[in-house]
């Protein structure tokens, strides 16, 4: 039984995959994510339904526009294939969650994929997902009780006020941006949980921040998207909390 939901979750996620990445180049650009079809960017051929199968047509078409014969990015594939691997783990690693518990933690999944990879493309965090992220949220703490509403609040108040202050005092080092996106993702986790997702995601923007440094030559004054290190920190606590928190217990 299990085969077959890593089967149908996998090829859900490789099919959402697909679409996020129309939603990450569309929607900071302004564009309809329904239409036009989907098309090459370079020539604007439009995909025929066997050029739109995920990671299969861009290994058919070696990563080449079958028209222009530009080259597609390999980034479309490593967004499907995250996609599928997050689905998967969110199964496995969210055991008791009810049909519509982990319907909502494929939604928080995928929008949390699309973020990032805008907040890379453009350090922007557009509202539209943002909100999108806050309302998933308190659905999740009216339906699924996990965690329970007060919790949900508790964690976007805490986590969007400390960041506002940052933002606030530091205004060149936090854009108001991440201060809507941590309450957003406070609203999900809940607390303490959202305090221990911006740890990890500290910790993960550091250490990226110090090879940057030695590896690219960046200086301190160079911008880094500090949203993908927080979709990150939020995942991490999303998908092992539980392993966490027993860890902890055990050397405290």
């Amino acid at each position: 039984m299990e085969l077959f939901y890593i089967i149908l979750y996998s090829v859900l996620g490789l099919v959402i995959g697909s679409f996020l990445n129309v939603v990450i180049y569309r929607v900071p650009a302004g564009q309809s994510i329904a239409t036009p079809r989907s098309h090459c960017p370079n020539c604007g051929h439009f995909l025929r339904s066997w050029e739109l199968i995920p990671v299969l047509s861009y290994l058919f078409l070696k990563g080449r526009c079958s028209k222009c014969q530009q080259k597609i990015s390999w980034r479309y594939s490593v967004v499907e294939l995250l996609t599928a691997m997050l689905f998967i783990l969110a199964f496995f690693f969210r055991p008791g969650r009810t049909m519509s518990g982990l319907f909502l933690d494929f939604i928080f999944i995928s929008l949390l994929i699309a973020l990032t990879f805008i907040d890379i493309d453009t350090f922007r965090l557009p509202d539209v997902l943002v909100i999108l992220v806050a309302a998933v949220g308190v659905i999740n703490a009216l339906v699924t009780k996990e965690p329970v509403i007060w919790q949900s609040l508790l964690g976007a108040v805490i986590a969007g006020g400390v960041f506002f202050l940052i933002s606030y005092f530091y205004a060149k080092g936090m854009g108001f941006g991440d201060v809507k996106f941590v309450a957003a993702l406070g609203l999900y986790l809940g607390a303490p949980e959202i305090l221990a997702a911006i740890f990890f995601a500290s910790l993960l923007g550091a250490i990226s921040g110090g090879l940057s440094l030695l590896v690219n030559k960046k200086s301190l004054k160079d911008p880094i998207p500090f949203g993908p290190f927080l979709a990150a920190g939020a995942l991490i606590m999303f998908l092992f909390q539980h392993q966490l928190f027993q860890f902890y217990y055990s050397i405290t």
